[in-house]
């Protein structure tokens, strides 16, 4: 930065390639703007965490490796009493409303740019998801509110699976690491490629 140029926020998959390959088999769409924190819950709090969760946003807090959404709020286990919280809405100030209402209980971490996140969907998601990630992504192995911490080409990343479209195509998001996002971009590029990979 030159002295007195002010930062500008940049979306993490701004300059990068909309369109590999030919068709439309994997849809990718950039969540930025999601509110994101992780929780974690303090000693001998759990219950009444949940307990205040469960009453101010409608959630019984997941306990394991799934996801649970209301009122655009979704939390999501990613193991022993840590969860990652997303909000459709809020961007950085998530994290400050939720130390308001569960912060004695929970200790809160804004992740908001922290993480990129995007959606991917199309009639070849799995194929696509088979090249790129470690874990199965068949329908029996992975439901929908299902969530997995794993590599995709040697990048950390937490995917969770989301109700399917209305068209029956399955859906799932993935966050990576906001720094990582221009190497996870390449190698999901690379992957969809045989697909047809757009951006939406």
């Amino acid at each position: 930065m030159v002295d007195g140029e002010a930062l500008i926020a940049r979306a993490p998959f701004m300059d990068v390639l909309a369109v590999s390959g030919n068709g439309r088999g994997v849809i990718a769409s950039d969540r930025d703007g999601l509110g994101l924190a992780t929780v974690i819950v303090r000693r001998g709090q759990l219950e009444v965490l949940s307990q205040r969760i469960r009453e101010r946003f409608g959630i019984d807090l997941p306990r394991g490796n799934f996801r649970k959404e209301a009122q655009h709020i979704a939390f999501a286990g990613l193991g022993p009493e840590t969860w990652l919280a997303t909000s459709e809405m809020g961007g950085n100030d998530f994290s400050a409303s939720l130390r308001e209402e569960i912060g004695a209980f929970a200790s809160i971490s804004d992740q908001s740019d922290g993480y990129a996140v995007l959606r991917l969907t199309g009639t070849n998601i799995r194929d696509m998801l088979a090249k790129l990630i470690l874990i199965d992504v068949h329908p029996r192995a992975l439901k929908p509110g299902d969530v997995a911490s794993t590599v995709a080409s040697h990048i950390g990343v937490i995917l969770w699976r989301l109700d399917d479209a209305p068209d029956a195509t399955p859906v799932f998001e993935i966050a990576v690491f906001r720094s990582l996002a221009g190497s996870f971009w390449h190698s999901l590029t690379q992957s969809a490629a045989e697909f047809g990979f757009i951006t939406s």
